[in-house]
């Protein structure tokens, strides 16, 4: 009976949020249409307070507001109450105060290594900014750090179980979406073992990630088997904003300090295709050997202060043991809400664009974009750099392929190359520059990981790997078919009334 229990206890979680997001929109319309008939004063005042908001958003220099002053413009009370709910960014907030702090307490383990800095400046002149940027932020730029490149979420996390093997002290794993299947449970099976052999093992999975696998007698397991786990943002902790806003999307693995991964894929089996959900599931990913890992371990383990209150561990206890040499320049960063309006996520895929000479490649699986980024990417084809972009044919969300074509039109007539990957989802988040460098992480090109999710990448320059992607780049191109402008004009009308509507609606999706 335990069993059943524990194997519907995922679907009812799942199903109360969906049914608990319905209820919050249905009340803040009906209250609304309750007050216009029976408090017309009350529902004139809100109106009112509509206006001001809008005229706030408009003087926001943030264009994604606009999606906000057209909801609220369309549906004024019920739209304003829509926007208070979940649009608005809460920058004060005890919860973002306390972000911050550890944040401050990460940024100071992370010291730059002047040297490195400058002979980056001397080698590689024509993107410092963009290290520059992230240094800036709080991230440094390593050498001596080997990187090898995944084209397929089967080959990474083949390699990273391999190393995880091979753990002395300590693995320490992130991730979003956890299913049971045989990826994990060959993860779980090896952390087992290691945890026997005294290996400490810390794993931090995002609640809206796991809810399916997420039940009593999962953590009851994960305990007995010796290993240390923690929920990020728990949602029942704030039912009233459901907390699905700001989802921890990082994937990182460090093991002993010396080996780091990360990328697009989960610790799910359509990672790795051992099931088919949406054709051939494409995926890629970063491993990385040296100095550079000691970003990632920071990264983990400020999360992991944040959701456990495990104030007492110190980034120094983990530093990288072995020595590489190696060529070339690795800098980790990560991002989240908390930086906002200056999140590093976005503002690196901006800087690679507009510092783009000859070309940009963008693999992404959600084409999601504001105005800015519009502008950025129209204006570097219209500037003569060759742009293009490999999104997905075989959908997971309908809404957002959506939105994905309702973009292509004002892309295709300023140059940009659109390409939709037809063996399945492509779900490669990835872009590369000019044969100097390149951004491979957790990072869609879309409103949630540039404004709402903790997102992490690694921004890679001189290293062998940013020729690596490039050419799996153009590998893929030949299993995909390019939109053209033409067709994409003609498409049904159905399709263009709801992708205006979808495209206004982004900031909900």
């Amino acid at each position: 009976m335990s069993i059943l229990r524990s194997k519907y206890y995922g679907i009812i979680r799942s199903v109360t949020v969906g049914i608990a997001f319905l209820l919050q929109i249905v009340i803040m319309i009906l209250l609304a249409v309750y007050l216009m008939r029976y408090s017309i004063i009350v529902y004139f005042a809100l109106e009112f307070i509509s206006v001001i908001t809008v005229f706030a958003l408009v003087n926001n220099a943030e264009s994604y507001k606009m999606s906000w002053i057209i909801i609220i413009l369309v549906i004024p009370v019920a739209g304003l109450f829509l926007y208070f709910q979940w649009g608005r960014r809460r920058v004060n907030s005890k919860y973002f105060k306390h972000f911050r702090e550890t944040d401050a307490q990460m940024i100071k383990s992370l010291k730059q290594d002047m040297n490195v800095a400058r002979d980056l400046e001397i080698r590689h002149p024509n993107k410092v900014q963009i290290s520059r940027y992230l240094r800036k932020e709080g991230f440094p730029i390593y050498n001596n750090t080997q990187v090898v490149y995944y084209e397929t979420g089967e080959a990474v996390i083949s390699a990273m179980i391999e190393d995880i093997k091979h753990a002395k002290k300590f693995i320490f794993m992130e991730y979003f979406i956890v299913s049971d299947g045989k990826v994990w449970r060959d993860i779980l099976e090896v952390l087992t073992q290691k945890a026997k052999e005294g290996v400490k093992v810390r794993l931090l999975f995002d609640d809206f990630g796991t809810l399916k696998i997420n039940t009593h007698a999962f953590r009851k397991d994960i305990k007995d088997r010796g290993l240390d786990m923690c929920i990020f943002n728990p949602i029942h902790r704030d039912v009233a904003r459901l907390s699905f806003n700001y989802r921890n999307h990082q994937k990182i693995t460090v093991i002993d300090g010396n080996i780091g991964y990360t990328g697009g894929f989960n610790l799910a089996d359509e990672y790795a295709n051992y099931i088919v959900r949406f054709g051939y599931w494409k995926d890629s990913g970063l491993r990385l050997y040296g100095e550079g890992v000691y970003s990632f371990t920071c990264f983990f383990l400020d999360m992991w202060r944040i959701s456990n209150k495990e104030s007492s561990i110190k980034d120094e206890d983990y530093k990288p043991e072995i020595k590489v040499n190696e060529q070339g320049y690795v800098q980790p960063f990560m991002g989240g809400p908390h930086r906002n309006p200056h999140n590093p996520t976005e503002g690196a895929y901006t800087r690679m664009i507009n510092k783009a000479r000859d070309y940009i490649y963008i693999t992404t699986p959600y084409l999601v974009l504001d105005q800015k980024m519009i502008e950025d990417l129209t204006s570097a084809a219209e500037s003569g750099v060759d742009v293009r972009i490999i999104v997905p044919k075989v959908y997971d969300k309908w809404y957002v392929y959506m939105v994905n074509v309702s973009n292509y039109g004002r892309l295709m007539e300023a140059g940009v190359s659109i390409y939709e990957y037809e063996p399945g989802f492509i779900h490669a988040k990835n872009i590369i520059a000019d044969d100097e460098c390149a951004i491979c992480g957790t990072i869609n090109t879309d409103y949630r990981s540039f404004y709402i999710h903790y997102e992490c990448g690694v921004f890679i320059s001189e290293i062998d790997a940013v020729k690596d992607m490039k050419e799996d780049f153009i590998k893929t191109l030949d299993r995909c078919i390019q939109i053209d402008i033409g067709t994409w004009e003609k498409r049904p009308l159905r399709h263009k009334i709801i992708q205006s509507i979808l495209k206004v609606l982004s900031p909900l999706l």
